[in-house]
């Protein structure tokens, strides 16, 4: 499994609005800038932030955008969810997928499972907060 540039961008947006949460709503000129990623592809990314709640935004003078909720309580399995989609190491295991032919007779499936559960269980036990004050 590799994290795409959406998905590690993603979560960098997200620590540096933990790390300026006392500005306000954050320009996306600014996150861009202390981040050296294009305000054009973040101006890609913060629309699927917003719209799952997970960062609100305004528009206009002094808008920009900030934290739905506190550092505690974003996990990096969620932002990832949502920025990459499915974690599942092999289409099989992806949800809605239809089921295997293979299946019954699979010597790798319980290993592909395993992980699976693995990497979710190791994301969804990481949060925003340890990430931004460097504690894993």
């Amino acid at each position: 499994m590799m994290i795409s540039t959406r998905g590690r961008y993603a979560l960098r947006v997200m620590i540096d609005l933990a790390e300026h949460a006392s500005q306000g709503y954050i320009p996306m000129k600014e996150v861009a800038g202390r981040q050296g990623i294009s305000l054009k592809y973040l101006e890609r990314i913060m629309p699927s932030l917003s719209k799952s709640g997970l960062v609100t935004g305004i528009q206009g003078k002094g808008g920009g955008y900030r934290l739905s909720r506190p550092p505690e309580e974003y996990t990096v399995g969620e932002i990832l969810r949502l920025s990459e989609g499915e974690l599942a190491p092999v289409a099989c295991l992806a949800q809605g997928s239809s089921p295997c032919q293979r299946r019954g007779q699979c010597k790798t499936l319980t290993m592909w499972n395993q992980f699976y559960q693995m990497t979710n269980q190791f994301f969804d036990g990481i949060t925003i907060a340890q990430l931004m004050e460097n504690k894993l």
